[in-house]
């Protein structure tokens, strides 16, 4: 871990969906378990689930096709498998989600001091951008960048530079918050500050061994380590 200076000055906040602000695995595990039963394969234990979420819907399915981490999947399979899962999960979404505790607050907080929050998901926006409206976010962010949104998606820095240009602020200050390895690797390559908190989706790694500026508990937390530039 880095070590900074607190509070770091920054003009804006880029954060995390699924894991950083929304408990959302209820739901991706209740659309995959559709989908293998409507292909013959049998259903996935919650707590597995958790461990594939967070490189997108096509390495989710991939997957839970294969029941690894790493494992392979056969290809045509997959492709049969790919849309009925969008289906799936379009039906739930948003059904189970929950916000984590501090996620408003913290939003509340970061917005009345003058910083610009911007939304960069790996979720594909047909998902990303009912939920954040079901779930009654989506007023607080200027944009969001989904995982289609561009040609490449977290842990590329692109979402982050793309975000940063929009905006018309440097990258070194901008603030990813996040919760998982992708969060880390894409805000340090793009050049920005990161923080994770260590309740989300990280694929069995523990965040607290990442290249972060802080470990927050709460988005409250993080807006408490943030002055405006």
């Amino acid at each position: 871990m880095q070590k900074a200076r607190f509070p770091l000055p920054v003009k804006a906040v880029t954060i995390d969906l699924d894991g950083t602000m929304l408990d959302t695995v209820a739901d991706l595990a209740l659309a995959l378990n559709l989908m293998l039963e409507q292909i013959g394969l049998r259903a996935l234990p919650e707590a597995q689930v958790r461990t594939y979420i967070g490189k997108g819907v096509q390495v989710l399915v991939r997957r839970a096709l294969a029941g690894a981490l790493e494992g392979e999947s056969d290809s045509a399979l997959y492709e049969r498998a790919l849309p009925i899962y969008m289906d799936c999960y379009e039906r739930v979404n948003g059904q189970h989600t929950v916000i984590y505790p501090g996620v408003r607050e913290g939003l509340d907080a970061m917005r009345d001091a003058g910083h610009a929050l911007v939304c960069v998901t790996n979720k594909a926006a047909r998902f990303a951008l009912p939920l954040l409206a079901h779930m009654q976010l989506a007023d607080y962010f200027a944009f969001v960048i989904a995982g289609d949104t561009l040609p490449k998606r977290k842990p590329d820095p692109l979402p982050l530079t793309h975000a940063s240009q929009r905006l018309g602020v440097a990258p070194g200050e901008m603030l990813m918050i996040g919760d998982s390895l992708n969060d880390a690797l894409a805000a340090r390559a793009a050049g920005c500050s990161v923080f994770c908190v260590p309740y989300g989706y990280n694929e069995g790694v523990e965040v607290r061994n990442l290249d972060v500026d802080a470990i927050v508990q709460t988005l409250v937390e993080a807006a408490g380590l943030i002055t405006p530039a």
